[in-house]
């Protein structure tokens, strides 16, 4: 499809080629013949757009024509004109370069037929010097006005290239948010389950036997609940949208390792914590370590049996925090990984840390990550 606006320059020119052709005025009394060749240079501007070699082809045939069946006197004509619209077309519109080399070709040798047919021995380089003048002149403006658009054509497709690259980098943006939330969800859902689900069980049994005990474990699975509850909130806050300050996302320490390991006790598990970390200035570390943690327990609490014993080693190797978390196994273990595995693999990955999950030989099961810390701190006093 045309663009309109050049369709109409196309008909105008089209016309104005035609005109000069058909007015007498401008025909010099020249042969009625020469009136049609000049309706054909016409008819050819109008595709001078789409296919600028075509049109170039048949204005120089007509040109040609002109030449061959007609004396000297009867050229250049005014439609003549025609030969320079076609050839500074088929150097801007060519698809490639070698079009406009082809034009101005074949505009030389017309400029050397005519020297040719209307110079004499003494001035024929006058003419010569006026026709070059001219067509050269219209052939390097035609070339100018092609580099322009070529120029233009490649600055709109960088800037398309880059507006799908930022489309596309923001897709991975959104895509890599979902998972962070899609883990945080993971994490907080499965660990409150799994405590309110042991609470919930110990406080049916004890209910008879002892109600303070059960009275305990109902306490405990409420405020289990509510933490749960507090943090999806959040998490569903960042989904919306509404969580705009840092203040809405709260920041989750190693501090709360504390709080974390006191349920996990709660729940009837016996936890041994061994703790010389010290001060972590990296908060996106800190909620690492302490994911990996709390899945490591979620873990125990799900699959390691009633009564089992875990073994919580934090400690600083160097430039890096090794969590050492181990279980005596007293139930199953499962061999296929789960989503729990999955999200602790992707937050070591995340920070350039090792992650090793396995059986021990000794029965139970082991967790052991490796997360580098840029700078080392000064190691805190075992507790």
């Amino acid at each position: 499809m045309r663009n309109p606006r050049s369709l109409a320059f196309d008909l105008l020119v089209a016309a104005g080629v035609a005109s000069l052709a058909c007015l007498p005025i401008f025909l010099r009394q020249t042969p009625r013949p020469l009136m049609w060749l000049g309706l054909a240079m016409a008819a050819a501007l109008l595709v001078r757009r789409g296919r600028p070699l075509w049109s170039m082809g048949v204005i120089s045939a007509a040109a040609l024509a002109q030449v061959l069946f007609w004396g000297p006197a009867n050229d250049p004509l005014p439609y003549d004109l025609a030969v320079l619209i076609g050839m500074y077309s088929a150097v801007k519109y060519s698809k490639t370069l070698r079009g406009g080399l082809i034009s101005g070709f074949v505009v030389i040798i017309g400029i050397v037929i005519e020297v040719a047919r209307h110079s004499d021995a003494e001035h024929w380089w006058q003419q010569a010097l006026f026709y070059a003048g001219v067509c050269g002149g219209v052939w390097l403006m035609a070339y100018t006005v092609r580099q322009r658009r070529i120029y233009v054509a490649g600055l709109e497709e960088r800037a398309a290239s880059l507006e799908r690259e930022r489309a596309h980098l923001a897709r991975i943006a959104v895509a890599d948010e979902r998972a962070v939330i899609a883990r945080e969800l993971h994490d907080v859902v499965a660990h409150s389950l799994a405590v309110m689900v042991v609470q919930a069980d110990g406080g049916r049994y004890a209910l008879d036997a002892d109600p303070e005990k059960s009275r305990q474990a109902m306490a405990t699975v409420a405020e289990t609940g509510r933490a749960a509850l507090e943090d999806m909130r959040r998490l569903v806050g960042v989904l919306r949208g509404s969580a705009d300050s840092p203040q809405s996302r709260r920041r989750i320490t190693l501090a709360e390792l504390e709080p974390l390991v006191a349920g996990a006790r709660s729940a009837g598990l016996t936890v041994r914590v061994a703790n010389t970390v010290g001060a972590v200035d990296a908060p996106a570390l800190e909620l690492a370590v302490y994911r990996i943690v709390q899945e490591g327990l979620t873990n125990v609490l799900r699959h390691a049996g009633p009564d089992a014993q875990v073994d919580l080693d934090l400690r600083r190797d160097g430039d890096e925090i090794v969590v050492d978390l181990c279980d005596s196994g007293c139930g199953g273990t499962t061999s296929a990984e789960g989503h729990g595995l999955t999200g602790m693999r992707e937050r070591v990955s995340v920070h350039g840390g090792t992650l090793l999950a396995g059986p021990r030989a000794a029965g139970g099961w082991q967790v052991r990550a490796s997360l580098p810390v840029g700078t080392p701190l000064p190691q805190a006093v075992a507790g």
